[in-house]
């Protein structure tokens, strides 16, 4: 059985949704005091309306905190990503938040696992639990294939 997850009972950060830069995608911005939850320069599972897809954690290129310019269907896309649709941007053009605004992150499983969703939203999550580290190279193996 399955177990999961209510985002009530999740370490949730309270980032901002942002322009980036001249154009209209969305990316988030995670405060520096929340870093910390987020590995920078890592492939992420993330969960937006009860679809899990992948994103890269980045670092911003100046001041602290991390960034998530966008999220998509496979970990090849999210390495890749003008290769693929970027579902954040969707969800964003979806939502009703405006840049500037906040977004909510639940910390599903800290290093692997997150779910965006709008403040006043609740979300229940599959719990997964990450790789063993040779699990997880035998898996960025496959998937770079």
């Amino acid at each position: 059985m399955t177990q999961r997850v209510s985002s009530d009972t999740t370490e949730t950060v309270r980032a901002t949704l942002a322009q980036a830069g001249a154009t209209n995608r969305a990316n988030i911005e995670i405060p520096a005091d929340d870093e910390d939850s987020f590995p920078a320069d890592e492939l992420v599972r993330v969960v937006m309306d009860d679809t899990e897809y992948r994103a890269r954690i980045e670092r911003p290129l100046t001041g602290d905190g991390r960034l998530i310019r966008g999220v998509y269907d496979t970990p090849r896309l999210a390495r890749n990503p003008g290769e693929g649709e970027n579902r954040l941007s969707e969800w964003f053009a979806d939502s009703n938040r405006s840049f500037g605004q906040s977004v909510l992150i639940d910390v599903v499983e800290e290093g692997f696992k997150y779910g965006i969703r709008e403040p006043g939203s609740r979300a229940v999550y599959e719990a997964t639990e990450a790789p063993t580290e040779s699990l997880a190279d035998i898996a960025r193996q496959v998937d770079d294939e």
